[in-house]
């Protein structure tokens, strides 16, 4: 293999494929990367990518493409740049950075941006390729940069990416080389330019002028480019075109027009302009810009046939001007900018026909502007781009498009600007129309108007007429005619131009003739009228711009053409009119005295309009008399006077002319002063006129003329005297108007006064300069008596004099000395009081700064003093004066500290050392009154920014050497710091100005190690030591350190690249600045500690590897220091352990840090034995926690709320252990607002729970950190908290929670705190939620274990598994698939049996979930009573910490008849940490046993759920009628029909068998219990049945009634087999409460006391069979459950046993009633009976007092606490005290059914609670209506 060699030209590329390396040493690239290459060999490169140099490495040289590049040397080290233009390179780096956050904006689902940035991205790429290909012309590549750029940014501000600032040729800005100032200003400019583009793209409705760009706006001139590309039409003969621009709302064309002469084979007539047909049309101004409208026209004329039907022939009159349509199309967005506008983009114009003959094309313009119809495809084809700029301008810059071929058309008019030296002399008529009578032909005549330009003498003058831009000139002009129309409308405009001297002769002639279509007839026809207008006036004076009715004469058709016949008479109507006044024209026509044959013809006319556009004819007799001032000398002081009176715009056309003349009247009488006065105020009143805003664009034609055509050389000391004059009797008061208008055109005064000396000069070479400057000494002297004057008059004055004064100083330099200038200036200012025109002063002396004057050293010597003595008194009233002078004293100061920070001013230390001394004080107390939301605040920064870097190490020293005492300098640098990090805190510029940020960091960090120098000489020492000093600098120090701006590792690889080339690292500087300091603090460190604990690790946590090694070691030396001082280091680790938690949660520290910190700590404690045990203890508690706080903030932005919920748990468990109360707290509240964000109420509340558990009910005061809201008793906290977990709770349906917390605050509020309002509020809650319990259905959640397996789970999920909480009917799939896209990774396992190590030890994610079911743990207080279905329903799904999953597995013999015998059962019982649900709806399951159930055992539970299913069915259908029966039909007859092999017929072929008993004799008990539920199976399905048959519709009863043959064979069947059991008779009663009606007998049936005694769930104890009477309604069932036997009554007695109960009748109204059964005869006796109860016996009842000889019987231990009361009854047992007293006795009190009900306070009082099955055949009873006394018996 080939050594490596070093490359010379292959250094830098980009890659084009991905590379995978395949090797350790190998590189892995991706598309688009750039790398720098190094070394090559054999198709190898070695090198390193340009985004990270660390990652170095080989890579394919295939793989890249090589770019050019420029090899720069710095020092020893080369630099490799690409050699691509700027502005390309911006726009790949900008394409890269736009790349990443697109795909970042894809993952994040954001459609919009994302197809807004991707169209961003395509347009700048398309455009880097036009940039790249190089053949762009000059104008295209300047326009793309401008659009290039404004992309870039617009794009960048979008996507809240950094600002780029650019110099004025769109280049970016180098902070390096602007000044702050500068670069601040380029900041502002820029954003008001982003900012104006985001309105324009956000605005939907723009107006006039919102789409303009910005060139199009400063430019006074434009243009329109037009292409014809084509020209569709079916003509068939030759057509002219002429095209024109058109206002629609004034109804005007405003342009010339552009004439194409098309021929009939459908192409141009001169078949060379077949692809050249361009123009351009030019010297449209803003005002044509801002106008609603602009549409671009074209009038199709057919030349030919007068109609085109007629048939080809000799005899058809040829060459006749025929309208035929017009084309019109909107352009006024592409003229305004609006609309991008490319030269290859092609328009189509439709075509409108003319349909009738009175369709003029002018009227038809105007219709169809207002319509669109289909042109049937005809049309004409065009290309169209505005353009910046006059002809001259647009053929420089668009060469491609605008040469010396392309036609100009010119705007109707003159432009808004007349430069010297662009003569017209242009005259456009328009035919407006005329009325020509038939006279003595049937038909109204076709009327064609022939037109020549003729001469005094009736020759006609070739080539003057032009009809339009691009056509040849000619000598005839022939207008279009209108077919037998009386009153032809032609508004047709053609241009007469003619050589300026013939002027006066010329006249224009126009002939009227009547055209036939037929050859023959036309040529007979002769000229039937004339008109003429003569172009000039007697007075000299050109035609007047406007409409003109001519004067129709009618004649010999040869003497109308003769000159002396018409030529003295009057051509329009109105000097006719004044001739003969008073004198009657016939009808027909009159003969005109010396007409020479000719008559005037009343019957026609004729009217015609001109517009003049000329710069040398003037159609005002004034301004003309001026011009020509030498014919009339007389009158010349007369027109001097009048020339304010003419017209502004006819002035600045003729402007030269007028200068010309003004300044050559004052040379020709320089003798004499006669004239100089009126021609200096002729003079004041133009320059006044140009500074009008309306005529401000001519300011560059007085500039102009000044230097290129002004020539009188003396005209300066004629002018200089004037001034003077005027200026002396200034401070009079006088003159005041004439005066303020003299200051206002001083600038241009100057001008004239310093070009005439110059020229004067240049003549005489330099003769009387002295003679010169005295005069100009006298002048300021003038001046300045000025603004010493008093009169309260002069004050407008003098505010001119300041405004005006420093204009004249550009060119008065020039002229004279600038050190003796500056001098004037400062005797112009000194002479204005302190206190006067502040604003005025200050805004004159920004002038000066500006002007060249203040470049030189010399005279800022002068001004600059006088300048800052000025600013001081400003800025220090900066904070409360008026907002115009603080914004312009702040001007004022960054123009002085922009031009000193130039290379090319001079020396500038003294000047900036003034500066500092004067006002930097002054500037940074501005700031710090300012505040932030001021709107100057930037501009105070940003000053006082400059002045810092303007300040080199001898301005620092200087200046604190000024200080006389430490108290001063002390509080200079104490609020220095303080302003500093609060400047660095909450910056004053927008987050994306990245330059100037990075700019002032520089500074500050600059002047902050400058001052920290200063500290170390001066405040060091014992003596001189200043602890707040200090303290301030260090929290500066770090605040500068961690200020966002400086996190590089934040920011995209690019902006990070960018800081270190310009800027570097700045935190490692003022990081080992800060280590340094701190050691040499000595024994002051005990002062800084625990207060400078958090600002240290905040500085340490910054990820940098050098800077953490040097700033950790501080932490050693705090603990030395602590431990040293207090004999142990708690502040320090309370502080650490603190500020740590703050400081990783936003986003400091990492898996690093925490080695370094163990490993740095640890080494320091090596080498200090009695430190170190302390020390380990220290380090493994900040370990630990740094572990558990990554775990929590990695999770915190995941979308996976449980990991958070977890991560969560850790951290408030670990303070917990750590007894860290306020952390802990904290993290509670973070975990219930987790809660809240996904509605688990119940867990926020548990997790509240935790809070109020720290808390006691007394009124001591809580802790600091318990202070959730305010300051609070424990007491008060407590209560707000339990009112909270109570609304919880209340929201998640745990209404036993919240009961158990109301009976505690009901405690607080009745034996306590003694407040009854509260306590019986608090019980109306309880009562709410105790009926809710009762009332509402609450749905069982499902439970799920989850397993997380492999080792790519985090530690807290790796291999474990937890037991979730599902929510409200929450599907296992759905939550499966919750989880699942949490870890969208993981592999999901199908199975249920627990993974092997290979998946456990996988470095993937597996995933397993299945539903587990959880295990009944019922409450002591409930076992073995009667409890409703509501109740204990609640426990089956809540405080749950056991789980079974049942898996069903074969074993032994499977007998293919009965699977039953050979199933056996695998359960594995997971048990949790915490019961639930909790605070989390999930915990991990820190036990899992697995057992097996036997066949047997299985059959057992089978039996108990089936059993359990129909008694809560039969409960569900007796509480509510409504149900559909459909399901309840399905259950029962799946259990009693054979055929659908249901039922337990398996288990007896299976179990009941004398071969099963002989080989399981220890499952004897268990077969049994089976038997026993088989039994008991019966009277469920009786009841069921029963019930069944009185809900049945009648199309069901066929099937009802074979069910109930069926259950009768089954009945008999299983009595035989297994006893009889008997439930109480089941018909029907319905009651209010929705409680079970069979509970009596439920704990029989599924044995739940069994339940609680095994792990699996099987009887473990057996049951006897019992006899059972024979009477249907009544029954025994087994007492040792807990059930209730059901009695006989007879005569209010009940019978239970051998005891009587005796009953009585509630006095109070039934509010709910529990169900019985019971014949009617005994339930009409009970009624009767129940009201002999006496009111001692109710008293006992009350009082749960006995008499031993009635024998009462209470119950209160049984069921006074679980279960609802029962209405109406109180119980009596009378004569059975013997058998009561026995256990039997007892044992049966608790299985008591009475029959009666009573009301629920009664019973309330009776604490014995008993469940009743009720019932009634009467119906009677259930129409008993409400408020009927039988009901209310119940």
């Amino acid at each position: 293999m080939a050594p490596w060699a070093r490359t010379i030209t292959e250094r830098y590329g980009v890659v084009k494929w991905n590379f995978s390396p395949k090797g350790e040493k190998q590189l892995f690239l991706e598309v688009g990367d750039t790398v720098h290459i190094q070394e090559v060999c054999d198709g190898w490169y070695r090198g390193y990518l340009a985004r990270n140099k660390a990652q170095q490495g080989l890579f394919p040289a295939s793989f890249v493409h090589l770019k050019d590049v420029i090899i720069e040397k710095r020092g020893d080290e080369e630099v490799v740049v690409s050699a691509e233009m700027p502005l390309v390179k911006e726009v790949t780096t900008t394409l890269r950075e736009w790349g990443s956050i697109w795909k970042q904006l894809y993952v994040a689902n954001k459609q919009m941006r994302v197809k807004q940035v991707q169209g961003l991205m395509l347009e700048l790429m398309e455009w880097r390729s036009q940039l790249l290909s190089g053949t762009l012309p000059s104008d295209e590549f300047k326009e793309l940069k401008q659009k290039v750029t404004s992309k870039i940014d617009y794009g960048n501000k979008i996507l809240e990416l950094d600002q780029v600032v650019r110099d004025e040729d769109g280049n970016i800005l180098d902070p390096e080389r602007a000044s702050v100032i500068s670069l601040f200003r380029a900041h502002e400019e820029a954003t008001a330019k982003i900012n104006e583009r985001i309105k324009e793209e956000q605005s939907d409705i723009q107006t006039d002028h919102s789409g303009i760009s910005a060139r199009l706006q400063s430019s006074p001139t434009h243009s329109l480019y037009v292409f014809v590309r084509n020209f569709v039409c079916r003509i068939g003969e030759d057509s002219e075109l002429f095209m024109s621009l058109y206002d629609p709302i004034k109804q005007t064309i405003i342009s010339e027009n552009y004439l194409v002469r098309w021929g009939s084979k459908g192409f141009p007539k001169e078949i060379d302009m077949l692809n050249n047909l361009k123009v351009v049309f030019t010297d449209l101004g803003n005002k044509d810009l801002s106008r609603e409208k602009i549409y671009l026209i074209c009038q199709i004329v057919r030349v030919g046939r007068m109609d085109l039907k007629e048939t080809t022939s000799k005899k058809s009159t040829q060459g006749l001007r025929r309208p035929f349509g017009v084309a019109v199309m909107d352009i006024s967005d592409i003229i305004k900018g609006k609309t991008e506008s490319d030269e290859e983009k092609q328009f189509f114009i439709p075509f409108f026909p003319i349909v009738a003959e009175n369709d003029f094309l002018h009227t038809l313009l105007n219709k169809v502007t207002n319509l669109r119809g289909d042109s049937g495809g005809q049309g004409l084809w065009v290309t169209l781009k505005a353009l910046v700029g006059d002809i001259v301008q647009i053929r420089k810059e668009y060469p491609h498009l605008v040469d010396r071929s392309t036609v100009v058309a010119r705007k109707l008019g003159f432009p808004e600007i007349i430069m010297p030296g662009d003569v017209r002399n242009d005259i456009y008529l328009t035919l407006q129309g005329g009325d020509f009578d038939k006279y003595n032909k049937t038909t109204q005549k076709n009327v064609e108007v022939i037109m020549w330009v003729c001469d005094e003498e009736g020759k006609v003058i070739q080539s003057s007429i032009c009809l339009g831009a691009g056509d040849r000139a000619v000598s005839e002009y022939r207008s279009v005619i209108y077919y037998q129309i009386k009153q032809p409308r032609w508004m047709e405009t053609f241009k007469v131009a003619v050589p300026l001297e013939e002027m006066h002769k010329i006249h224009l002639r126009f002939m009227f003739r009547h055209r036939s279509s037929q050859e023959s007839k036309d040529k007979s026809e002769k000229n039937f009228a004339m008109a003429f207008v003569r172009l000039m006036k007697d007075d000299g004076t050109v035609l007047q711009d406007g409409p003109h009715d001519l004067v129709v004469f009618k004649g010999d058709s040869k003497r109308m053409e003769d000159v002396n016949c018409y030529l003295k008479l009057t051509s329009t109507r109105q000097q006719h009119s004044d001739l003969h006044k008073g004198t009657m024209l016939s009808r027909s026509s009159s003969s005109v005295s010396g007409g020479g044959g000719l008559s005037v013809s009343s019957r026609d006319s004729f009217t015609i309009s001109t517009l003049v556009c000329s710069t040398k004819l003037t159609q005002n007799v004034g301004l003309l008399g001026l011009l020509k001032w030498r014919t009339r000398p007389d009158s010349l002081e007369n027109n001097l006077e009048n020339l304010k009176m003419i017209d502004g715009e006819e002035v600045v056309k003729f402007l030269q002319d007028t200068l010309d003349a003004l300044f050559n009247i004052m040379m020709e009488h320089s003798q004499s002063d006669k004239y100089d006065i009126l021609v200096f105020d002729a003079l004041i009143y133009i320059i006044g006129l140009i500074a009008d805003r309306k005529f401000q664009h001519f300011n560059t034609v007085l500039e102009a003329y000044i230097k290129q055509h002004f020539s009188a050389t003396l005209a300066y000391k004629k002018l200089m005297s004037v001034l003077k004059k005027y200026l002396d009797v200034s401070s009079d008061g006088d003159q005041f108007e004439p005066i303020l208008r003299t200051l206002k055109a001083l600038e241009y005064i100057f001008k004239f006064i310093v070009r005439s000396r110059m020229l004067y000069s240049q003549l005489y070479e330099g003769k009387e300069q002295a003679e010169f400057e005295d005069s100009l000494r006298r002048l300021f002297e003038s001046i300045n008596n000025l603004m010493r004057a008093g009169q309260e008059r002069t004050v407008l004055l003098k505010v001119a004099a300041l405004k005006y004064l420093p204009t004249v100083l550009h060119d008065v330099e020039k002229v004279f000395d600038a050190k003796l200038l500056s001098e004037l200036l400062h005797d112009f200012y000194s002479c204005i009081s302190p206190v006067n025109l502040q604003k005025q002063k200050v805004c004159s002396m920004t002038e000066i700064v500006s002007s060249r004057l203040f470049q030189r050293q010399e005279c800022r010597d002068v001004l600059l003093p006088m300048m800052l003595r000025e600013l001081s008194g400003a800025l220090a009233s900066m904070a409360d004066g008026p907002y115009d002078e603080r914004r312009m004293s702040l001007e004022l100061l960054n123009n002085i500290l922009e031009v000193l920070s130039r290379d090319n001013v001079g020396e500038t230390f003294q000047h900036i050392q003034d500066i500092v001394v004067s006002l930097l004080k002054i500037i940074n107390r501005t700031v710090v009154t300012m505040g932030r939301d001021h709107a100057l605040s930037s501009r105070v920064v940003a000053c006082m920014t400059a002045i810092l870097s303007q300040m080199d190490d001898r301005h620092y020293s200087t200046y604190i050497e000024t200080f006389t005492g430490t108290s001063d300098l002390v509080d200079f640098l104490m609020e220095s710091f303080l302003l500093f990090k609060d400047l660095i805190g909450e910056h004053v510029y927008s987050s994306d100005w990245m330059a100037m940020i990075m700019v002032q960091n520089r500074v500050f960090l600059r002047a902050i190690n400058t001052y920290a120098d200063t500290m170390n000489q001066k405040f060091l020492n014992n003596d001189d030591f200043e602890v707040q000093l200090w303290n301030n600098y260090f929290h500066l120090a770090v605040a500068f350190i961690t200020q966002e701006s400086l996190q590089l590792q934040h920011f995209s690889p690019t902006k990070r690249n960018k800081i270190l080339a310009k800027y570097g690292d700045m935190r490692r500087l003022i990081g080992f600045a800060i280590r340094d300091i701190w050691y040499k603090l000595g024994s002051h460190k005990i002062c800084f500690i625990p207060g400078m604990v958090g600002p240290i690790l905040e500085m340490t946590l910054i990820p940098e590897e050098e800077l953490r090694r040097a700033t950790i070691p501080i932490f050693f030396d705090m603990i030395t220091c602590e431990h040293a001082h207090s004999g142990n280091f708690h502040k320090f680790e309370n502080e650490i352990i603190l500020k740590l938690d703050h400081e990783v949660e936003g986003g400091g520290g990492d898996e690093r840090y925490m080695q370094l910190l163990e490993t740095i700590l640890l080494d320091c404690a090596a080498e200090k034995p009695t430190l170190r045990p302390q020390v380990q203890h220290f380090v493994s508690l900040v370990k630990g926690l740094l572990v558990r706080l990554l775990d929590y903030r990695t999770v915190m932005s995941d979308d996976s709320r449980n990991n958070r919920m977890s991560c969560t748990v850790n951290l408030l468990n670990f303070y917990k252990d750590i007894n860290r109360e306020g952390m802990y707290i904290r993290y509670l509240y973070k975990l219930r607002d987790l809660h809240l964000e996904g509605e688990n109420y119940t867990e926020a509340a548990y997790t509240l729970l935790l809070h109020s558990r720290l808390l006691k009910w007394s009124d001591d005061m809580c802790n600091p950190q318990f202070e959730i809201h305010g300051s609070q008793t424990q007491r008060q906290l407590k209560e707000t908290l339990y009112d909270t977990i109570i609304d919880y709770f209340d929201k998640g349906k745990m209404w036993e929670e919240a009961i158990t917390l109301c009976k505690e605050l009901a405690e607080q509020y009745e034996n306590e705190i003694f407040d009854y309002e509260l306590l019986g509020k608090r019980l109306e809650k309880q009562a709410k939620f105790y009926e809710n319990i009762m009332k509402i259905l609450r749905p069982k959640p499902d439970y799920f274990a989850v397993g997380y397996y492999g080792q790519g789970y985090p530690p807290f999920l790796r291999n474990k598994v937890f037991i979730h909480r599902g929510k409200e009917y929450e599907r296992r799939e759905d939550f499966q698939n919750q989880l699942m896209s949490q870890f969208p990774s993981s592999v999901r396992l199908n199975t249920t049996t627990m993974p092997g190590d290979d998946i456990r030890n996988s470095p993937l994610q597996y995933i397993q979930c299945f539903t587990v079911q959880p295990v009944l743990e019922i409450p002591p207080r409930l076992k073995n009573k009667p409890v409703p279905d509501q109740i204990i329903n609640f426990y089956k799904s809540n405080y749950v910490q056991r789980f079974h999953y049942s898996r069903p597995v074969r074993k032994g013999p499977v007998d293919p008849n009965n699977e039953f015998a050979s199933m056996w059962i695998e359960r594995t019982t997971f048990t949790t940490v915490y019961k639930l649900p909790g605070i989390l709806r999930w915990f991990e399951a820190t036990d899992m046993k697995h057992t097996t159930l036997s066949p047997l055992e299985n059959a057992i539970e089978t039996m108990e759920s089936t059993n359990e299913k129909i008694l809560t069915m039969i409960n569900q259908y007796q509480a509510d009628w409504s149900l559909p029966i459909n399901p309840l039909s399905m259950l029962l007859n799946g259990i009693v029909d054979p055929a659908v092999m249901g039922g337990f017929a398996k288990y007896e072929k299976a179990f009941f068998t004398d071969e099963y008993t002989q080989q399981h004799p220890e499952d004897r008990d268990k077969l049994l219990r089976l038997k026993d539920l088989i039994a008991w199976q019966i009277p469920l399905l009786g009841g069921g049945i029963t019930l069944h048959g009185k809900r049945v519709t009648d199309d069901l009863r066929p099937f009802h009634d074979r069910m109930e043959e069926c259950f009768k064979q089954l009945r008999k069947k299983v009595e035989k087999e297994y006893g009889v059991r008997e439930l109480p008779d089941m018909d029907e009663r319905k009651s209010s409460r929705p409680r079970s009606m069979l509970r009596s007998i439920r704990q029989s049936i599924i044995s739940i006391s069994s339940l609680q005694g095994s792990e699996c769930g099987t009887p473990t104890k057996s049951h006897t069979d019992r006899d059972f009477p024979t009477e249907s309604w009544t029954s025994t069932l087994p007492r040792s459950s807990g059930s209730v036997s059901i009695c006989s009554v007879e005569d209010g007695v009940v019978t239970v046993g051998d005891a009587e109960v005796k009953l009585r009748k509630s006095k109070k109204k039934k509010k709910r009633s529990s169900m019985i059964f019971i014949t009617e005869e005994r339930e009409r006796t009970s009624t009767l009976d129940c009201k002999r109860l006496s009111k001692k016996q109710e008293f006992r009842s009350d009082t749960n007092l006995s008499e031993p000889n009635e024998g009462n019987v209470s119950l209160t231990n049984a069921n006074s606490r679980s279960l609802p009361a029962i209405t109406g009854l109180s119980l009596t047992v009378v004569g059975a005290a013997e058998e009561v007293d026995t256990p039997k006795g007892r044992r049966d009190s608790k299985s008591m059914s009475v029959c009666v009900t009573s009301d629920r306070t009664a019973d309330r009082r009776s604490k014995g609670v008993i469940n009743l099955l009720f019932k009634t055949k009467s119906s009677k009873s259930e129409d008993v209506k409400p408020g009927d006394p039988a009901k209310d018996s119940f």
